[in-house]
């Protein structure tokens, strides 16, 4: 793994400091709280100075390069940078739901899932912990931790940020939600969504390129890009995978989901009151061969 390199090199802890300095007014996320998270305050992601946990167990469900044929060392971080209305995680994204740790306890659930045979260590949601992260990475290291590192993140970050990931991340496994600001802010609270959310796939594919998979299929680096199709085309379905053929290049995989429903307040709220219907989906998996793209998964 690369992020061998650069714990060698001492970059690793260097950028630890870095990640830890940017809490003390707290510019993680496009939200820039500046809030003193080492001094205890939280901003809009309610995110505290230590790290939480929802889970940490392994995960047969993700996409076939992550899970493979021995599953993905899921860690579920708590809280989110989104207040997405249709959370289907809402205990853990929104309550708060799990438990504080130590990041030398992070680093022991990572070695005890090395253990378990996972493929890699995927962290679900993981952004406003980025520093307590990478601290745990670097303990982790000496104590022979050597998986490829997942980043299963909601899109909404910074390129800044993410720099600090360069050599750290094998796979990136973003969302891509929305190609318009509307929706964006009136069914998840997160303005500006499109412009950070295509700029921060960008430094993605930059820092990972396209997917590569070993010869047994599973994922040793790249980006799978997750697009959620939502009622009454109000994720810019067409749009968004029109933008990552232009940008990123057709080998681009996509993981199109269709398995959205209306949980959380989503029941309540004009636009994703409802499921999917078939039609809607199929409109998605045609403008996905529209656009050329080839790589990734439909579902049935």
């Amino acid at each position: 793994m690369r992020y061998l390199d650069l714990y060698n090199s001492g970059d690793l802890l260097e950028r630890v400091r870095q990640a830890y300095g940017r809490l003390k007014s707290c510019d993680l996320c496009p939200h820039d709280c500046g809030v003193n998270r080492l001094g205890g305050e939280v901003g809009r992601c309610r995110a505290g100075f230590m790290p939480k946990i929802a889970s940490a167990n392994v995960h047969r469900g993700e996409e076939p390069p992550i899970s493979g044929s021995l599953g993905s060392g899921t860690i579920f971080l708590s809280h989110c940078t989104l207040r997405c209305r249709f959370c289907q995680n809402f205990p853990i994204s929104h309550l708060g739901n799990g438990r504080e740790l130590a990041t030398t306890k992070l680093a022991e659930e990572m070695l005890r899932l090395q253990r378990l045979k996972v493929h890699n260590i995927n962290f679900v949601t993981p952004g406003h912990f980025l520093p307590q992260l990478l601290a745990a990475l670097w303990l982790a290291i000496p104590q022979g931790f050597h998986l490829p590192i997942v980043w299963n993140s909601s899109g909404y970050e910074k390129p800044d940020v993410l720099a600090l990931l360069d050599g750290v991340v094998d796979i990136y496994l973003p969302d891509m939600k929305y190609a318009a600001e509307e929706p964006a802010v009136r069914f998840s609270a997160a303005p500006g969504y499109c412009a950070a959310n295509r700029a921060a796939v960008t430094e993605m594919f930059r820092q990972v390129g396209h997917l590569e998979v070993d010869r047994d299929g599973i994922a040793v680096r790249g980006l799978i890009i997750r697009h959620l199709v939502l009622p009454e085309g109000g994720a810019g379905s067409a749009e968004t995978l029109r933008w990552i053929a232009e940008n990123l290049g057709l080998e681009t995989h996509i993981a199109l989901m269709n398995q959205f429903f209306p949980a959380h307040e989503a029941s309540e709220t004009p636009g994703i009151h409802r499921k999917i219907t078939v039609e809607e989906y199929g409109e998605a998996v045609a403008a996905l061969e529209e656009a050329g793209l080839e790589n990734g998964w439909v579902q049935e």
